[in-house]
């Protein structure tokens, strides 16, 4: 396994214009969406210059005592472990689920508040921050629900990323009010739309009805439903190598690489069975 700190969003080469937009609706603490990781990189490198991504946080868990979920009848923390075994068994990524157990964290507003607030920065540093809060999560078991910790996750991007991340303009807007009023808007929108689990996404181009994907997707699922959504997008760019993948994005799980590389259809197909009937995260 080969973790560090991930690249920014990938850039558009000069004079590209991207071909899909997707609005991207998650939630740090959302397993199902670490899960969805592997397919997205592929995504945006495969098509790079051509797909843009719009980061929208859900609010997922605003505070046990008000959170619950009726599809896994789940409405305390303790309960989360085994569905990270679960999302873990079924998308191939690695969870350490003993955080649910030792030091759960008591909601997922502060970790999508630094998300915002990371992005007020540039999209890219609003990218880098959230996969730097999900790995310090879902490998890690830090408790992204305390603000010491996630100003601690943004130093730690500052001095890995200084020309793409500012520790001082982060904790800044980060007790702001133009994050908050950002989260605000991204959890109205998705109320707005209905959007009740995560991963979601919302496919848009001009002149066309958007086109929404909801739950986690094994690869080829997810390309069938964006290249009939989009079929401009052309073809595919694969990478070189191992190495080189690892490199364009500063850092890959085991999972990603294998889904960059391609993954068995059928297990991907029976994983996806699996999730669906689960519900998502």
């Amino acid at each position: 396994m080969t973790h560090t700190f991930a690249a920014g969003r990938p850039a558009a080469p000069p004079g590209q214009q991207p071909v899909l937009e997707i609005s991207y609706f998650t939630d740090p603490l959302c397993c199902w969406s670490w899960g969805l990781e592997p397919q997205l990189r592929r995504l945006r490198y495969g098509f790079r210059g051509k797909v843009a991504l719009r980061l929208r946080m859900g609010g997922m868990i605003g505070g046990w005592d008000r959170f619950c979920d009726p599809v896994h009848d789940m409405h305390r923390p303790i309960q989360m472990g085994p569905l990270w075994i679960q999302a873990s068994a079924v998308t191939g990524m690695p969870l350490e689920p003993a955080i649910w157990a030792q030091d759960p964290p008591a909601s997922s507003w502060p970790a999508c508040l630094a998300v915002k607030a990371a992005g007020l920065q540039s999209p890219a540093a609003g990218d880098l921050y959230l996969r730097h809060v999900r790995q310090a999560l879902m490998l890690e078991g830090r408790n992204v629900a305390r603000d010491e910790v996630l100003v601690e996750l943004a130093c730690e991007l500052a001095k890995a990323r200084p020309e793409q991340f500012d520790h001082a303009l982060f904790v800044k807007e980060f007790a702001g009010r133009d994050a908050k009023a950002a989260l605000q808007d991204d959890v109205r929108e998705a109320r707005f739309r209905g959007v009740g689990r995560f991963p979601c996404l919302c496919l848009s181009r001009p002149h066309k009805i958007p086109v929404w994907i909801v739950g986690w997707l094994p690869w080829q699922a997810l390309l069938e439903q964006v290249r009939a959504y989009a079929p401009e997008l052309g073809s595919e760019r694969t990478p070189s190598s191992r190495e080189a993948y690892s490199s364009y994005w500063g850092g890959v799980v085991e999972r990603e690489v294998e889904v960059a590389f391609g993954v068995s259809d059928g297990e991907a197909l029976f994983n996806a069975q699996i999730a669906n009937s689960s519900g998502g995260g």
